[in-house]
């Protein structure tokens, strides 16, 4: 059920990370400015956001930047207002990219959204989750399905949060945390200005000693989609294009993609500007454009 609780118009959209685990797709753009079904990520996430109610919105830079800025705009076109936090000459992480920003949110209280995860988790319901705990932090959480794979979160019976578990046996029974979170600024003023800092394993922790019950889960069964590899973009890629495109396709193509006469594509990931030779047979390969010559062709798995 929705709450009457809105969402704060206020988020921060964390952008400015490497992408190590995305190469060499992250060689070509930035992690957000991928296309997911043909839209880039950071423009999906900001719509939802916008439709939301949560219009008022900063995001974070440091690879790649104007891969980013050259889909996202000033937001206007996606009834968003947005203005860019720069973090050169590092990236300031999860804690430290936050603090950086605060002056340009501008508000107490808003939303922190990752920009490597969609979800369609109930903001509103986020929202009266936090506002009625009196948390600093509300992470956004479902059960953790694959400890093997993803560190996972622990809670109390009060959903307090507890603290936190690496991958492995140790996750099991506990919570993935899918992005989303309520906070308020003060969690972010003890980290010094400019210095790289991350949220968990570090200020997240520090706050669960000294303020305990200050960090808060709320948990639901939404559903997300992982951009963190290769093989989790592909499967996000052909979930969100739905059956029949991936059918039809059997390779993701991004922007000014040429390809010569008779070439087959089996499951591959085009980026910008290749252009495939005609007769030239790829499968399930990233192809990258290349100043001449026939593009650069690196293998991937489409499994996890």
């Amino acid at each position: 059920m929705r709450s009457d609780v809105t969402p704060p118009r206020h988020a921060l959209l964390l952008t400015a990370g490497i992408g190590t685990r995305l190469r060499p797709l992250t060689l070509v753009r930035a992690k957000a400015a991928i296309p997911v079904a043909g839209v880039p990520l950071a423009r999906r996430i900001v719509s939802w956001l916008a439709g939301n109610g949560v219009t008022d919105l900063v995001v974070n830079l440091h690879h790649l930047p104007a891969t980013i800025t050259a889909v996202l705009g000033d937001g206007s076109d996606l009834g968003a207002r947005i203005r860019y936090s720069w973090e050169q000459p590092v990236v300031l992480g999860s804690a430290g990219g936050p603090r950086q920003a605060l002056p340009l949110v501008g508000a107490d209280r808003f939303l922190i959204v990752n920009g490597d995860v969609l979800t369609d988790v109930d903001l509103h319901a986020l929202a009266a989750a936090h506002a009625s705990s009196g948390a600093m932090v509300t992470l956004a959480l479902v059960p953790n399905r694959e400890p093997l794979r993803y560190g996972g979160v622990r809670l109390d019976e009060r959903r307090q949060v507890v603290g936190f578990v690496t991958r492995g046996p140790a996750a099991a029974g506990s919570f993935h945390f899918i992005g989303p979170q309520m906070v308020e600024a003060a969690a972010f003023q003890s980290v010094p200005m400019g210095r790289p800092m991350s949220s968990i394993g570090r200020l997240y922790d520090d706050l669960l000693a000294s303020r305990p019950g200050s960090v808060r889960g709320f948990v639901s069964n939404a559903s997300y989609w992982d951009i963190g590899t290769v093989a989790d973009y592909w499967a996000s890629s052909v979930a969100l294009a739905g059956p029949e495109a991936a059918a039809a396709s059997r390779s993701i193509l991004w922007d000014d993609v040429r390809i010569g006469e008779g070439a087959v594509l089996d499951e591959c990931i085009v980026t910008d500007g290749v252009s495939v030779p005609p007769g030239r047979r790829y499968r399930r390969m990233i192809l990258l454009n290349a100043p001449s010559g026939a593009p650069v062709a690196t293998p991937f798995d489409v499994r996890p």
